[in-house]
């Protein structure tokens, strides 16, 4: 009897398929509609929980925006917006509108970038889209998943289909698997911050022509979710793995030196409104100050509670290591006296014009960041 191949294909093809739902959790039984090779993996593939079908969030691919002008009008001057400078070119995107699409595809100043924000995890990163695969530069083209792992968003190429973990920018499954985006330095202000730090800048725009995304706009779905107290999502997070370290819904920043990383949770960065730090090889200055509030609290934006901004700087502009206080809501170099923004940029004294190097550091709750890099050094007061 002649053998058929075609056949033994087919059932080794149905085979690894039901091989591969067995490890990927899929609760709700959404379509798997990926070509992605789950051979190649540097996690374990039952980490990882199919919770909506792909596209679900709509992808900005040919985003819009508008200035200072419009800007202010259009959004509340409180809601915090993810922020990048490249070649003196600004833009923010907001993260209450990046709630309902989580990332965008986009160009600055000629570098394609993606910002992104994972809801869930407080994640808050922008990375550059250019990747060097086997000697040859590519430009990637990223889209949401529908997929989780410890509570943080899965993101994908669409060139290969690979799978990424969007608060690290690494490539855990798929052809590019252990491939990393580079980070793109970014802050948190707040609408009216920004414009005043950056009037020049521009603004994601609310007419995005995702008619369904934009009846959410200025508003929260995920309500009261980053209260202190509360815990993640138990169905995308097992609650007994929550570093007890810290809140789990703590906010922090973390900056990174190479492998190792360290945090700074808001509630100190509050109380002391300036930290002066070294990690590493790195000097470091953390500005803090009030203005923002919450898009993940009540529904309506203008009502959230108030959350504050951290920003993040090298403490040395050119060859001088500095150091900073904040004195009446101000922040100042306690060597030339020279008054500064919560941007880094001088606007009084001798020092006046100079703009500090933002230090490259993003946004996270604790359990999210602490779970993923447990060996962490948390700063103590």
């Amino acid at each position: 009897m002649k053998p058929n191949f075609k056949s033994a294909g087919i059932v080794l093809l149905l085979l690894f398929a039901s091989n591969l739902f067995a490890q990927i959790q899929n609760p709700r039984n959404v379509e798997y509609v990926f070509k992605t090779d789950t051979t190649k993996s540097i996690v374990d593939l039952s980490e990882i929980i199919l919770v909506l079908p792909r596209r679900t969030f709509p992808i900005i691919d040919t985003p819009a925006f508008v200035n200072k002008e419009i800007g202010l009008k259009s959004f509340i001057k409180t809601e915090p917006v993810i922020v990048v400078e490249i070649d003196g070119k600004a833009k923010a995107y907001s993260m209450n509108m990046f709630s309902s699409h989580e990332l965008s595809n986009d160009v600055l100043a000629g570098v394609p970038i993606l910002p992104s924000y994972c809801p869930l995890c407080n994640s808050a990163v922008v990375y550059d889209r250019r990747l060097n695969v086997n000697g040859e530069e590519k430009v990637l083209t990223f889209e949401v998943s529908g997929m989780l792992r410890h509570s943080g968003m899965v993101i994908f190429d669409t060139e290969t289909e690979s799978w990424w973990q969007q608060s690290m920018g690494k490539a855990i499954v798929g052809e590019l698997v252990g491939k990393q985006l580079k980070v793109i330095p970014s802050l948190i202000l707040s609408v009216e911050e920004f414009f005043t730090n950056y009037p020049n800048g521009q603004i994601l725009s609310k007419e995005t022509g995702h008619v369904k995304s934009m009846e959410r706009y200025g508003k929260n779905v995920y309500r009261k979710y980053d209260s202190i107290g509360n815990l993640p999502y138990a169905r995308y997070f097992k609650v007994d793995e929550i570093d007890m370290r810290l809140p789990a819904m703590e906010r922090l920043i973390d900056i990174r030196d190479g492998e190792f990383s360290k945090i700074y949770p808001f509630s100190i960065l509050k109380e002391k409104g300036v930290i002066n730090d070294t990690f590493r090889t790195k000097n470091i200055t953390i500005f803090f100050q009030d203005g923002a509030r919450s898009h993940l609290d009540v529904y309506d934006l203008e009502d959230g509670r108030e959350i504050g901004t951290a920003t993040v700087f090298n403490s040395k502009l050119g060859h001088r290591l500095l150091s900073f206080k904040k004195d009446g809501g101000r922040f100042y170099d306690l060597e030339t006296k020279s008054e500064w923004t919560i941007s880094g940029k001088c606007i009084a004294g001798s020092l006046k014009g100079k703009q500090l190097e933002i230090e490259t550091h993003s946004n996270h709750f604790a359990f999210s960041w602490l779970k993923f890099h447990p060996d962490t050094e948390i700063y103590q007061d």
